[in-house]
């Protein structure tokens, strides 16, 4: 697997399998603003490559837009969904207002038809640490350090600022302790972090 770009904004990852070829094409502004109205593709990240051709774990893409319309989706709800309803949630934009509204509705819909009852929601962080370039939240420095990794603070703010809102997202998500981290390290190599 190797990354191709071309000297315009399009990057596509080169692999043997079509359907991962078509999920790993990315461009530029999809990764400055993760699905916006603009993009169709979802933006899925190499570390996710083991399961994302069949889309059997809830890609980062995915996650970035529950966190963006408060809702609590369980793996076993995911593994309910469809495939063509996998897609759907990894390709619908989740941006403005309307979108968010109608992405957490649809998904609810669905969670309910599947399960009886609708997921969880959460309170929505009005100022999530993922759109602030300025600031590395601790627990992506302390994971940073328990993964043996030495960066000096004024590196470490230079490249959380020229990550993408989804990018630190996925730093974040992957450092918590709840969550199984095992991508932590090949996520900061493929961000060019270290």
């Amino acid at each position: 697997m190797k990354l191709l770009c071309t000297l315009g904004l399009n990057c596509r990852i080169s692999l043997s399998d079509p359907a991962l070829q078509q999920a790993f094409t990315m461009n530029s502004e999809c990764l400055r603003h993760p699905m916006s109205a603009q993009s169709k593709q979802p933006t899925y990240f190499e570390f996710e490559a083991d399961f994302v051709a069949a889309l059997r774990c809830i890609p980062m893409q995915v996650r970035y837009n529950l966190d963006s319309c408060g809702i609590k989706l369980k793996l076993e709800h995911w593994n309910h969904f469809s495939p063509d309803q996998k897609q759907a949630l990894a390709e619908s934009p989740c941006q403005s207002a309307s979108e968010v509204t109608a992405y957490g509705d649809r998904l609810q819909a669905w969670v309910t038809a599947q399960t009886g009852s609708s997921a969880k929601t959460l309170a929505i962080d009005p100022e999530p640490a993922w759109l602030n370039g300025n600031v590395v939240p601790e627990v992506v420095l302390a994971k940073a350090e328990d993964c043996g990794l030495a960066i000096a603070p004024q590196q470490w703010l230079e490249h959380w600022a020229g990550l993408s809102p989804l990018q630190r997202f996925a730093l974040i998500k992957l450092s918590r302790p709840s969550h199984e981290n095992r991508n932590f390290l090949p996520a900061m190599q493929e961000f060019g972090l270290v």
